[in-house]
C-alpha cells in the first residue's frame, strides 16, 4: 500500500474512510481520517482500497459527495436483472462500468458500497459477487415484506398502548394486536399454567412491569380491556360466552318465520286462569299454575311448563347449542343463557296475555296430600297474571276473594309439604342471598322462606314427581334424580344445637350429593320414591331431555333418544353442570366479599354455625343480614349457635381473604 491511498476500514462494524500515511511497525499502517485523527490499523481491518489516485485527508469529504451521487440502491436491481440471466458474477469495478459506463475511484467505491450492503440481489464469493437466482430473490423480498409488516404492526401496537395508558379513550385496537392481548389475558387468567406466555412476558418487560399474572391483570385494566372486577372464575371455565353466528341466525329465523307446530292437537287450556310467579327480575318465565274447581267438590291442580321443544328438534342447531351450554348460568352481573335470549324470553316463555305452548301436568291430591290421579298433556295456555312472590304473599295475607285459586293452591302446597315430611323429607332452610351488581352498585337481598316461595317450590316438586312416575310407568329412559338416605346425628345431638340456621347447618353437612341416572330411585331429601327435574326446560338441558322423551311418548311416536344416548348425554352434562355451579358460587362469594370490603365500618350481626377447625378456633359464621357464610378465627371460647357482632378488619376479594374482629361492648355502669 502506498502513502496517499484512500482506504475503508471498520470500527465496530461502522465504515470509516482514511488516507494511508506511513507504516507502523512490520504490518500496521497509520491512516488519517477526515478529522485529522490518526489510526494504527492492521491490513486485515482494511475492507477496501481506492486505486488510481492519491488523496489527502482533506479530500475525503469531497470524495464522499461524489460517491453519494452514484449511491442509488435501485440501480443495483437493474444490474442484477442484466447479470442474472447470464449467470455472470461481478466486482465493484465491473459493476461501476456496467452502471455508470466508467470506473472512477468514486464510482467503484459507490459500486462496492452497494454490493457490500446488499442482502437481496447479490451474494459475495471471495472478492466477487454473484447474482442470486430469481426464485431466491423473490423469497427474500417476501420475507423482508413480512418483517416490515410485522415491524409496522408492532410499532402500531406500542403506539396504541402508550396512547391508552396516557388516558386516551378512543383507541381502536387492531386485529394484529390480538396475539399480544390474548397472551396477556391467558397469563392473567391462568398464570404459570398459561400456554404461549412469551408475548405477555415481553409486553410486561417492555413496559417495565413485573412479569407476573397480577401485573398482567392490572395492565389489562389500565388498558381499559378488563374491569377491575373481571370474572376470572368464568374465564378459567369452559362456559361458552358467545353464541355462534349460525345459532343467532337460526334464532332470528324462528322469530321472523316461526315453523308450523308439529303438535296440531294440543289440549286447549286457554280457558284456565294461569298465574306465573317469579322474582321481579326474572325474564325466562318457564312455569305457571292453575287450579280447577271440579263439580264433585274436588280441585285439580295444573302445573304448566313452557315448551321450548315447540321451536326445536333433537339434534338441530338450537338443541346442540343448548346441550353444549347445559344450563343458564346466573351471576350477580347478569346471566349467560342456555338459549338465545330473544327466544328464551320471547316465544319460549309463558308471557302474560299471549297464547303459549306448554307441557301441562294435571294432578288431584287425596286428603293427605299424595298425588291421587294425574295426567300429562301437550297443551296451549294463555297466562292471565304475571305475579311476583311479594304479590302472592300480599294476596294471601289480604285474602283476596276474587282470586280464590291462589289460596287454594297455597293450601295444596302446605298439604303436599306435610305429606312429604311424613314420607321422610328433610327440610333445610338456610338464609340465601341474591347478589345483584348494576354498574358500580352492589345489592344483597336475603330470600325469605315465604308462603309464595313454598307454594311454587311444592308445585315444581309435584310436577317432578308426576313426570318421574309417568316415566317409570312407561319405562321411559329419562334423567331421574335420586339422593341416598343421609346418616343424620342422633336426635338428642341435633336438639342440643340451637334451632334455626345452626341446626340446619348440622343437618346439611350430613346430606349426600344428589345423583342422576336412568333408573328411578328414592330422593331422600324430597321424601319421594322417584323424581326428575322437568320444570325448567329453558334453563336446564336435562329438563329439556325429559320433555323430548315424554312428548314423543304422548304422541305415540318413537323416542328421540335411546337409553344409551341419554346415558351418554347425562354423563357429559354432569361435568358442565358442576362447573357452572362452581362458577356461580365463586362469583357470588367474590361480590359478597367486595360488598364487605366497601363497608369497613359496618358492624354485622353474626351467628356461629359450626367449627371448621376447633383446635385452631376457626369457625363458620353466618352474617344474617346478608345471608353470607364465611370463616372466622376466634380469640375466645365460643359455642355453636352463639350470636355476636363482628367487623371486617381486612378483605381482599381477588385473593379470597377476609378477616373479622369481634366487637365486644362493655355494659354501661
Amino acid at each position: 500500500m502506498e502513502k496517499g491511498t484512500l482506504v475503508e476500514f471498520r470500527v465496530h462494524g461502522d465504515r470509516r474512510l482514511a488516507v494511508a500515511d506511513r507504516p507502523d511497525g512490520k504490518k500496521n499502517w497509520v491512516v488519517v481520517d477526515e478529522n485529522g485523527q490518526p489510526h494504527s490499523i492492521p491490513p486485515k481491518q482494511i475492507s477496501y482500497e481506492a486505486v488510481g489516485e492519491t488523496y489527502k485527508p482533506s479530500d475525503i469529504s469531497k470524495f464522499l459527495k461524489e460517491v453519494e451521487a452514484y449511491s442509488d440502491p435501485s440501480s443495483l436491481e437493474v444490474a442484477w436483472e442484466l447479470l442474472v440471466g447470464d449467470g455472470e458474477n461481478t466486482d465493484p469495478e465491473a459493476l461501476a462500468m456496467l452502471l455508470f459506463s466508467d470506473r472512477t475511484p468514486a464510482q467503484c467505491y459507490a459500486a462496492y458500497c452497494l454490493l457490500s450492503t446488499d442482502k437481496l440481489y447479490f451474494k459475495q464469493k471471495g472478492d466477487r459477487y454473484e447474482p442470486r437466482p430469481v426464485a431466491q430473490v423473490a423469497e427474500i423480498k417476501h420475507q423482508q415484506e413480512v418483517e416490515q409488516h410485522r415491524h409496522q404492526e408492532s410499532q402500531g401496537f406500542w403506539d396504541r398502548v402508550k396512547r391508552r395508558l396516557a388516558g386516551e379513550n378512543n383507541v381502536d385496537w387492531a386485529t394484529s394486536d390480538r396475539t399480544r392481548l390474548d397472551a396477556l389475558e391467558r397469563f392473567a387468567t391462568l398464570g404459570e399454567e398459561a400456554t404461549h406466555r412469551t408475548p405477555a412476558l415481553e409486553t410486561l418487560a417492555s413496559l417495565q412491569r413485573p412479569e407476573n399474572p397480577e401485573a398482567a391483570f392490572q395492565l389489562l385494566v389500565d388498558l381499559g380491556l378488563w374491569s377491575p372486577h373481571e370474572n376470572l372464575f368464568l374465564r378459567r371455565s369452559q362456559i361458552p360466552l358467545q353464541l355462534s353466528a349460525k345459532v343467532l341466525e337460526v334464532a332470528q329465523s324462528c322469530l321472523e318465520e316461526p315453523s308450523t307446530d308439529s303438535d296440531t292437537d294440543r289440549l286447549d287450556l286457554t280457558h284456565l286462569k294461569v298465574y306465573t310467579i317469579d322474582d321481579e327480575s326474572t325474564t325466562e318465565i318457564d312455569d305457571g299454575l292453575s287450579l280447577e274447581f271440579l263439580e264433585n267438590g274436588q280441585q285439580r291442580l295444573w302445573i304448566h311448563i313452557a315448551d321450548p321443544t315447540r321451536l326445536l328438534s333433537p339434534g338441530d342447531e338450537l338443541d346442540l347449542e343448548a346441550r353444549k351450554r347445559t344450563t343458564t348460568v346466573y351471576l350477580p352481573t347478569g346471566m349467560i343463557p342456555m338459549f338465545p335470549p330473544a327466544l328464551a324470553t320471547g316465544p319460549m316463555s309463558l308471557i302474560q296475555g299471549k297464547e303459549c305452548s306448554a307441557l301441562s301436568f294435571s294432578v288431584t291430591l287425596d286428603e293427605i296430600g299424595a298425588a291421587q290421579d294425574y295426567s300429562i298433556h301437550i297443551s296451549k295456555i294463555k297466562p292471565t297474571y304475571r305475579l311476583t312472590y311479594d304479590d302472592v304473599d300480599e294476596m294471601l295475607e289480604l285474602g283476596i276473594e276474587a282470586e280464590p285459586e291462589i289460596s287454594a293452591i297455597a293450601s295444596a302446597a302446605k298439604l303436599r309439604q306435610k305429606w312429604r315430611e311424613a314420607q321422610g323429607a328433610i327440610s333445610i332452610f338456610m338464609p340465601e342471598s341474591v347478589i345483584k351488581v348494576h354498574g358500580d352498585e352492589i345489592k344483597i337481598h336475603v330470600i325469605d322462606d315465604s308462603t309464595a316461595r313454598l307454594l311454587v317450590a311444592e308445585m315444581m316438586i309435584l310436577a317432578g314427581e308426576v313426570a318421574a312416575r309417568y316415566g317409570q310407568t312407561h319405562s321411559l329412559p329419562i334423567p331421574y334424580r335420586y339422593q341416598p338416605q343421609p346418616e343424620l346425628p342422633p336426635e338428642e345431638e341435633l336438639l342440643a344445637v340451637p334451632a334455626g340456621p345452626a341446626r340446619a347447618c348440622a343437618v346439611r353437612r350430613c346430606m349426600p350429593r344428589s345423583e342422576m341416572g336412568l333408573t328411578p330411585g328414592r330422593h331422600a331429601g324430597l321424601g319421594l320414591e322417584s323424581y326428575t327435574q322437568v320444570t325448567s326446560p329453558i334453563r336446564r338441558y336435562t329438563d329439556l331431555l325429559t320433555h323430548f322423551q315424554i312428548k314423543a311418548h304422548l304422541r305415540g311416536e318413537p323416542l328421540p333418544f335411546s337409553a344409551q344416548e341419554i346415558q351418554d348425554i347425562v354423563m357429559c352434562l354432569g361435568t358442565a353442570v358442576r362447573e357452572a355451579s362452581t362458577v356461580e358460587r365463586q362469583t357470588n362469594r367474590y361480590w359478597g366479599l367486595e360488598y364487605l370490603r366497601r363497608n369497613p365500618d359496618e358492624v354485622w350481626e353474626a351467628l356461629m354455625l359450626r367449627w371448621l377447625r376447633e383446635d385452631s378456633n376457626l369457625a363458620l359464621i353466618l352474617l344474617e343480614e346478608l345471608g353470607l357464610e364465611l370463616a372466622m378465627r376466634f380469640g375466645r371460647s365460643v359455642e355453636i349457635g352463639d350470636r355476636l357482632e363482628v367487623k371486617v378488619t381486612h378483605c381482599d376479594p381477588r385473593s379470597d381473604v377476609i378477616n373479622f374482629q369481634e366487637m365486644i361492648f362493655e355494659a354501661a355502669q
